[in-house]
């Protein structure tokens, strides 16, 4: 059985179907159908929710936090010990919430059908922030998609709901909802079971590798992003799945003198402030990364997992040398990232074997690290070259060189010709086109419908030229940059 707050209402649920995505459950199982499916694959937000889970600061102080997800990727499993909020929520004694009179006031909604998704990425953004500013504001929203407008209208609504804010009918229950959620936060394993079909969800690493032992066949299920597209775009059946993100010690951050080590089910905008503080450029990149929705959702361990060779985070992990911990039984064993990949969707990942944690080295004052996306949009969309460059340069020698690239190759993978051609030579123009050369060898790339094989070479080739420029000329460095 799981148990989770639908607002205020507890809801028990054993003998759903585990591949029920929240989405439909609300709308099909409990009549709430004011949160839409629009593309059924986290691109437009219309399906959007927030989800509140009990927090401890560092004081000590409980609160609840409250996040923004793409609910047509979410499934019910997920929800286990937690609070699912729905436009239909926020509506109190007959009056609409702040962010819903906004959006009235100022216009921001024309057909409607986006409508209940802007509300609730604006109700997050309100609970999350006293004052966003201009760049909060585009966040927040940038996961969420209008046929109809232009958008100044709904950051105006942003402006109005979120500046000089009141408390609400939430704040006014917290106390409340927090003892509700500590009186059904889990205790042992928790389990969907529709008969044929079955979704455990363990509560520690232990656990984990017992069930995945006894089910080597399982699916691991994180943040969903990629793994719910299965069933909401290709109609697939997931016979059983093992929800890893109620596992608490693989969702720590913990930061040592020489290394992070983040726990694999942690979600992509926990990983912001720690890998942000060390390698500004991996900051840049978690903000292109997707929207704020699936950054919520989305794991760092689920990215390096599933393997796939446009994937944003494993060429920057690979460029710093990261490592992954994999745990089978009471087995571990820690492996370089780069030799983690094998080939398409092929890894070193032994039958009920999982990520249990990542650990990338903290910066030095030797290192030159600078990371690059190339996508056809700016915000929420995926690369069509992603490239990471790592070098250490001493008295004007290159003394080691760590080049990786995604959208290259069937696996995020390193230039080996390119790196060879920098280490031991002067770091100067003629040595970089040297290496720009030497990526023809390192890599003979696809073309698709996001690049040519010609432009991802040519792009690849001149990020590592932008990349010398900037070096040279700091003041002139723009980052992560998208090529339209």
């Amino acid at each position: 059985m799981i148990q989770f707050l639908l607002n205020q209402e507890l809801r028990s649920e054993h003998a759903l179907d585990p591949n029920l995505t929240v989405l439909n459950y609300l709308r099909e199982h409990v009549g709430k159908s004011g949160t839409k499916e629009g593309c059924a694959s986290g691109d437009c937000g219309a399906c959007t929710v927030v989800v509140g889970e009990l927090q401890t600061d560092d004081a000590g102080r409980e609160h609840i936090r409250y996040r923004s997800l793409n609910s047509c990727l979410t499934f019910v499993s997920s929800l286990h010990g937690k609070q699912l909020i729905s436009v239909e929520d926020l509506k109190h004694q007959g009056e609409l919430h702040s962010v819903q009179k906004a959006m009235v006031e100022c216009h921001g909604s024309q057909c409607g059908f986006c409508t209940p998704g802007f509300v609730m990425s604006l109700f997050a953004l309100q609970k999350n922030s006293d004052a966003p500013d201009h760049a909060k504001a585009h966040e927040a929203l940038a996961g969420n998609l209008c046929r109809c407008t232009g958008y100044r209208p709904i950051l105006a609504a942003a402006e109005q709901s979120c500046c000089g804010k009141q408390p609400d009918q939430f704040d006014a229950r917290e106390a409340d909802t927090i003892a509700r959620l500590k009186a059904i936060a889990p205790t042992d394993i928790g389990e969907l079971n529709s008969g044929d079909k079955r979704c455990l969800v363990p509560l520690t690493v232990a656990d984990l590798a017992d069930l995945y032992d006894a089910y080597p066949q399982a699916r691991l299920l994180a943040g969903g992003t990629d793994l719910a597209l299965e069933v909401t775009q290709f109609h697939r059946t997931l016979p059983v799945m093992i929800y890893v993100g109620n596992v608490a010690e693989m969702k720590r951050i913990e930061t040592f003198d020489d290394r992070i080590e983040i726990g694999a089910a942690t979600a992509l905008s926990d990983c912001y402030e720690a890998l942000n503080a060390e390698y500004p450029d991996f900051g840049e990149l978690l903000h292109r990364f997707a929207s704020l929705q699936i950054r919520n959702q989305g794991t760092l361990g689920g990215n390096i997992g599933n393997a796939s060779p446009i994937g944003d985070s494993p060429p920057l992990l690979i460029a710093l040398g990261a490592q992954v911990v994999l745990c089978k039984g009471e087995t571990r064993r820690t492996l370089n990232l780069d030799d983690y990949f094998i080939d398409y969707k092929v890894t070193a990942r032994q039958e009920s074997e999982f990520i249990e944690k990542i650990i990338v080295p903290r910066a030095s004052a030797e290192q030159l690290f600078r990371a690059y996306k190339v996508s056809k949009r700016l915000d929420d969309d995926i690369s069509a070259v992603c490239a990471a460059f790592n070098l250490r340069v001493e008295n004007g020698v290159i003394t080691d060189a760590r080049m990786a690239f995604g959208g290259m190759a069937a696996i995020p993978k390193r230039a080996a010709h390119c790196e060879a051609a920098l280490i031991g030579a002067q770091f100067n123009n003629t040595v970089i086109e040297r290496a720009c050369a030497a990526l023809a060898e390192d890599f003979t790339p696809l073309s698709d419908f996001r690049a040519s094989k010609e432009y991802r070479l040519l792009s690849a080739q001149n990020l590592l030229r932008k990349y010398f420029i900037e070096l040279q000329t700091p003041h002139i460095e723009t980052r992560v940059t998208a090529y339209v």
